[in-house]
C-alpha cells in the first residue's frame, strides 16, 4: 500500500510544469507579466534554484477563469 509521500510523488510525476517564457507564449503577454502574475499569487508556482516553473494546469485555470462579458 503507497505511504502519503509515495502518492504525492505519483501525482507530481504527472504534471507538466513550463517555464514563464513558455507561459507568457501561451498567455501572449510579456515574461515580466507572468513574474508579476506569480509574484502576486495569481498564478501558482514552484520556485526551481533561481527560476520559476509553473504547472500547465494551472495556466489553462487561469485562463479559464479570466473570461468576462464585456457589454
Amino acid at each position: 500500500m503507497p505511504t502519503g509521500r509515495e502518492k504525492n510523488h505519483d501525482r507530481l510525476g504527472q504534471v507538466q510544469f513550463l517555464t514563464v517564457a513558455e507561459v507568457a507564449d501561451i498567455m501572449r503577454v510579456s515574461k515580466m507579466t507572468v513574474y508579476r502574475l506569480v509574484h502576486s499569487g495569481e498564478l501558482p508556482a514552484v520556485r526551481v534554484g533561481r527560476s520559476f516553473r509553473v504547472p500547465e494546469n494551472e495556466v489553462h485555470a487561469y485562463l479559464e477563469n479570466a473570461y468576462y462579458s464585456a457589454g
